[in-house]
């Protein structure tokens, strides 16, 4: 699995803007999992949203989207999902969000996941008057086939969902 991180904030970067007009809140109210098309149509993505939004997880997701990708030669899936904290609603500082990016991709970083890469990509995040810093999680596969992109992008997004850190010590 390729994996990387990085900033993309400022000049026209897009920002999280986490209370938009369609957003779910997937951890006060789990059961409306249902209402996410990608999740539906996508079983791994809606298993790893409601993963995110658990009352253990240390995160909330703003939004997803899932989509086909044009690739030469072979077939791609791709999904994203806006991640912010739990705690402070989103990452105050550079720095918090650079060590989270660091530790997650170091935990995927040893997976052994052909045709698949993760992108965490910090960039600005707005929850009501809150501003800060967020992060968007790429996730994309590819294969010979729909089937094929489809298996491995299921797999990518397990072994994310294996990988969400664990709740900072109170």
């Amino acid at each position: 699995m390729e994996v990387d991180w990085e900033f993309e904030v400022g000049g026209g970067a897009p920002v999280i803007d986490a209370l938009w007009a369609g957003w779910i809140d997937l951890r006060r109210q789990p059961e409306r999992l249902g209402e996410i098309a990608e999740a539906v149509g996508f079983p791994a993505l809606g298993e790893l949203l409601a993963a995110l939004n658990a009352p253990a997880s240390p995160l909330w997701t703003a939004k997803c989207d899932l989509w086909e990708p044009e690739v030469e030669g072979c077939a791609a899936l791709a999904c994203y999902v806006d991640l912010l904290p739990v705690a402070d609603q989103v990452f105050s500082r550079p720095d918090e969000a650079e060590a989270f990016c660091r530790q997650w991709t170091a935990r995927l970083e040893p997976l052994e996941l052909p045709d698949c890469q993760v992108e965490l990509v910090v960039r600005q995040a707005l929850v009501g008057s809150v501003e800060g810093l967020g992060v968007t999680a790429y996730l994309s596969a590819e294969g010979r086939d729909h089937e094929e992109a489809a298996r491995r992008l299921t797999s990518a997004l397990k072994e994310f969902q294996r990988t969400i850190p664990a709740p900072a010590a109170a």
